[in-house]
């Protein structure tokens, strides 16, 4: 009996399906199936059943729950409690942040803030934003900052720093420059150059395209924004890109950029903290210090 395995009966307990637990956790739906599969051989015993599509617990699932819970709840007070224990052993702040505001916007803002907190350990990963924020749950790191849609997230505080505008993008050279306005029609006809799924960029896409009835026939998935904005230089495709990431090559004429047609939407980087009565001192420090300066 493992962790990942108790995490899997306390989100099956909650009536979701395999495919549902496995986006939860971020995990695969076999590997959901085999933590299950092993769980019931070490107890010996099944914890569901099918019946039509829905799965329904078992007398032993609904007995192994509340000890699951209490497991995991233990683990989550321990790994706060050596968190703390570290916090005063030696200063350390962990952060998290999506590849925009990593790549286009902290690399600044990071030297200003260790050139006030010399002593301060700062270590900084890049991450998508929805890995950030579950490394955030788990304690994992102590501040996420992430291009976010929805400000709203249970048991994480949330405070907007500064608006990220997402453009579409393409080359002088490419036929929509010539198009006095861009319709979704002459879209149809081009290539995307798409971030990876489970992107903010790329969510924001899809759920773009999905109002407003676009099916992007032609797409090709590519690894970084950076990636994608050459690809758009070479008229490769077209691009959905941060207004950000771009501004040197719109000054410049290397490329064009409009705001996405028939959508109306606001993504914000946020910076992302856990919603608990004890914040260390330096985590602390960093809020005020990016709510006073990022904006």
């Amino acid at each position: 009996m493992n962790i990942q395995q108790l995490k899997v009966v306390v989100e099956l307990s909650k009536g979701k399906s395999l495919i549902e637990i496995g986006e939860t956790l971020e995990i695969t739906q076999p590997t959901v199936s085999f933590h299950i599969r092993k769980l019931e051989e070490e107890l010996g015993t099944p914890l569901y059943k099918k019946e039509k599509r829905n799965l329904t617990l078992t007398k032993a699932c609904h007995e192994l729950v509340p000890y699951a819970k209490q497991i995991l709840i233990l683990m989550d007070e321990a790994k706060q409690k050596m968190a703390r224990v570290q916090e005063i052993e030696q200063p350390r702040l962990r952060i998290s942040a999506s590849h925009t505001p990593a790549t286009y916007y902290l690399p600044p803002f990071i030297q200003m803030f260790q050139r006030s907190q010399p002593e301060l350990e700062l270590n900084l990963t890049v991450n998508q934003a929805r890995r950030s924020i579950q490394l955030l749950k788990e304690h994992q790191v102590d501040l996420a900052i992430v291009s976010l849609q929805n400000f709203t997230i249970e048991g994480i505080n949330i405070h907007p720093l500064i608006e990220d505008k997402l453009l579409l993008t393409y080359s002088p050279t490419n036929r929509l420059a010539s198009l006095a306005e861009v319709s979704m029609e002459n879209l149809e006809k081009e290539t995307f150059l798409l971030h990876e799924e489970g992107s903010t960029s790329r969510i924001v896409t899809n759920d773009w395209a999905k109002q407003s009835g676009l099916l992007m026939p032609n797409k090709m998935e590519l690894a970084s924004i950076e990636t994608i904005k050459e690809g758009v230089k070479c008229d490769m495709g077209i691009g959905i890109l941060p207004e950000k990431s771009i501004r040197e090559e719109l000054e410049s004429g290397q490329l064009l950029a409009i705001p996405l047609p028939k959508y109306e939407y606001r993504r914000c980087i946020c910076l992302a903290w856990r919603n608990e009565e004890h914040i260390s001192p330096q985590i602390n420090s960093f809020i005020w210090f990016a709510i006073e300066n990022m904006k």
